[in-house]
């Protein structure tokens, strides 16, 4: 649900965030970036120019996951040494959000795990086997990403990152997880390895070379 316009303090445009979870938001007019406070707007930055994008994903971009429709609300951009990729925030119509990750047309969709203790990053490693939820993982990617920038609507606060670290985790039966380390304590998401025609996506963005 829409909540009520304010006016971005830096440049004047309205500001309408469209989900009451959010908390942060981009001036589609100024690219300030902007935190919600009460009823004010603060502003604590500039989104740099991201680099090229060709997901056909885009903010407004709806689709169903597990029989759950969703809407793409935000995005955060990391690019690494093969190049960049697409952490969408996604808004699901019952309530909830989850991750949408889209890497060199790879996708999985993941939510936040209350996990027990995570491992520290110097004590994983390539191969290693972890249990949640009795589901069985292997790592099996290790990357070391920069920060690009963000767009849209997110449930936090996110703008003044540097560098990040994730592992990739993947089961046998095609479960997906990943341990972010870009904040002082590690966080777990666990999901699912998706097709891209299976999430049956709508209002996706157009351009040459893709049909």
């Amino acid at each position: 649900m829409s909540q009520p316009a304010a006016l971005c303090p830096s440049c004047g445009a309205p500001i309408v965030f469209h989900w009451s979870s959010s908390v942060q938001t981009t001036c589609a007019h100024c690219k300030s970036i902007l935190i919600r406070t009460d009823l004010n707007l603060e502003k604590v930055g500039v989104v740099s120019d991201l680099p090229p994008d060709s997901s056909p994903i885009q903010l407004g971009t709806s689709g169903v996951y597990e029989n759950r429709a969703f809407t793409v609300a935000g995005r955060i951009v990391y690019d690494y040494d093969e190049g960049s990729w697409n952490e969408w925030h996604i808004v699901l119509n019952q309530g909830g959000s989850a991750w949408l990750s889209d890497a060199q047309c790879q996708y999985a969709v993941t939510t936040a795990s209350p996990a027990g203790p995570l491992p520290g990053l110097a004590a994983v490693h390539l191969g290693d086997r972890l249990t949640w939820g009795q589901v069985g993982f292997q790592v099996t990617g290790i990357t070391e990403a920069r920060y690009r920038g963000v767009e849209g609507e997110l449930p936090f606060q996110y703008w003044d990152k540097q560098g990040a670290t994730f592992v990739d985790l993947r089961s046998t039966a095609g479960d997906f997880a990943t341990l972010d380390y870009s904040d002082a304590e590690p966080m777990l998401y666990v999901g699912k390895m998706v097709d891209f025609d299976a999430l049956r996506m709508k209002n996706l963005r157009g351009f040459e070379g893709w049909s």
